[in-house]
């Protein structure tokens, strides 16, 4: 007989050889003793299963890697997120989309799981998410910073917005800072509020021979980053015990939400879409990073689809006989005026405008490029010599000015774009505007011009080189009529 069952029965003879009398004492004496009888070797351990296989959100909470915060304001998050149900659900409605790429990447670099939850904190998982600072994107990247990680930025494209490139440079960029500071916690609140900033802060710690950590740390941080880490750690917390919260997580299968397709020709955003069959709002989810109605680039530039409508995109492509494109490059000639091209071309000035960020009360000079649909009257051009760098986007604003305008009950962004003589486009770019609709009394901003507008005076040299300035004797760089608003997105 196994020695576990010997002195199980050996315990067993004790206590009914006993008085009942005394039978509640040797309990508690048998309870300690056993607590020091070595158990058998034979005895095979629990097998446990790993629920990741099934489940994204064990998966996760499997791969945690980074010290619990506990200070009052991961409280007071707490509290402001667990009273809020209807934004948790609402957040991870969209996460389901993103969040098993995101887990795969930080698997594959041996990062913390809990890092794949910082949308919820940076975008609430919204790719197309713009910040007061123009920070953009899922990972909200300002431009400066989408810069030195290779994110494209121009006409067609931000990538800052790409759930495939944004994820990539900001993992990159967060273990670059672990790397730097050592320290989880320190390298989130650099993510926020800058590595620069962070090591002057460790230096004045070091200085006063006090504590390098999060907590020590926080009272030197402003606000914002204050409540950066403890934000993270609020989710955390819900997300690794929901019912606590009373809160009902979608279910996430463990599987891949989308797949990629790779474009070798140029193709319309609603031609990608009718071909896999999905809405341009469903498209858009995926791939919001193009930032016109055609998609180009080189043939690396990736589709993103739901899983199940990759072989759907493929097999429709297959057989589909019209253009995938119809728009083109056009140059524009002398004493052209948008109106006369979008008349030749069957289109409305507007939507020329529109497409191209042109102001409404801008001129485009001869030799610039614009996006045209194609007609029977246009050569059907490469619109890739389009792509430029938006390095310098603040040109051709000497003669503009900034008004603030209030909208009345029956205003949208139509008619104020109509009135002012913008596009719709630019009057959401100075707002940082999520909607179309506007409500009555909302304040908004819109660029006018300074002054009766001379037509030579206001033209916008598209594609050409511009002077050195005297005064500040920095070079400005090639600008496209394209380029002519600044974008509000930032990163």
């Amino acid at each position: 007989m196994p020695p576990f069952r010997l002195k199980c029965l050996f315990l067993l003879t004790i206590l009914v050889s006993m008085s009942a009398s005394s039978l509640a004492d040797t309990v508690n004496i048998i309870a300690s003793a056993s607590d020091q009888i070595p158990l058998s070797t034979d005895i095979p351990a629990i097998q446990t299963y790993p629920v990741q296989q099934t489940d994204l959100w064990n998966r996760i909470r499997q791969g945690y890697g980074i010290p619990d915060l506990d200070n009052p304001l991961v409280n007071n998050q707490l509290n402001w997120y667990s009273a809020r149900t209807d934004y948790i659900l609402r957040t991870t409605e969209r996460a389901s989309r993103y969040l098993y790429h995101v887990v795969e990447e930080l698997e594959k670099r041996g990062m913390p799981t809990e890092l794949a939850l910082l949308p919820f904190i940076e975008s609430a998982f919204n790719p197309q998410a713009i910040s007061s600072a123009k920070a953009s994107g899922m990972w909200q990247f300002i431009p400066s910073t989408g810069k030195d990680f290779n994110l494209k930025q121009n006409m067609f494209q931000d990538e800052r917005r790409g759930v495939l490139d944004s994820t990539d440079a900001a993992l990159t960029y967060l273990q670059r800072l672990y790397d730097m500071f050592g320290d989880w916690q320190l390298a989130l609140a650099a993510y926020n509020w800058g590595e620069g900033s962070v090591a002057r802060a460790i230096k004045k710690q070091q200085a006063a021979g006090l504590p390098i950590d999060f907590n020590s740390m926080s009272y030197l941080m402003p606000k914002e980053t204050q409540n950066y880490v403890p934000k993270l750690q609020a989710v955390k917390n819900i997300i690794s015990n929901p019912e606590y919260f009373k809160i009902a997580l979608p279910k996430l299968e463990n599987q891949p939400y989308f797949g990629s397709v790779e474009k070798n020709r140029d193709i319309d955003v609603r031609v990608a879409a009718q071909l896999a069959e999905l809405t341009i709002s469903e498209f858009k989810e995926l791939n919001p990073q193009f930032n016109r109605p055609v998609i180009t680039g080189s043939t690396d530039t990736k589709i993103l689809l739901p899983a199940e409508n990759i072989e759907i995109y493929k097999s429709n492509l297959s057989k589909w006989e019209g253009p995938l494109s119809t728009w083109t490059a056009y140059t524009v000639g002398k004493n052209e005026r948008i109106e006369s091209i979008a008349r030749r071309v069957g289109a409305s000035p507007n939507l020329l405008k529109d497409v191209n960020q042109v102001p409404g009360n801008m001129m485009v000079k001869a030799g610039s490029t614009l996006l045209i649909p194609k007609s029977t009257h246009t050569a059907d051009n490469d619109i890739s010599q389009l792509v430029v760098d938006h390095a310098s986007l603040n040109v051709a604003r000497d003669n503009m000015r900034r008004i603030n305008v209030t909208a009345s009950r029956n205003d949208s962004l139509t008619s104020l774009a109509k009135r002012y003589r913008v596009t719709s486009a630019q009057i959401r770019d100075w707002n940082n505007l999520k909607s179309e609709t506007l409500k009555s009394g909302q304040k908004l901003q819109i660029e006018v011009a300074a002054a009766p507008v001379k037509r030579t005076a206001t033209r916008i040299v598209a594609g050409a080189p511009q002077k050195k300035s005297v005064a500040n004797n920095k070079r400005i760089s090639k600008v496209t009529v394209a380029q002519a608003k600044i974008p509000k997105k930032p990163g």
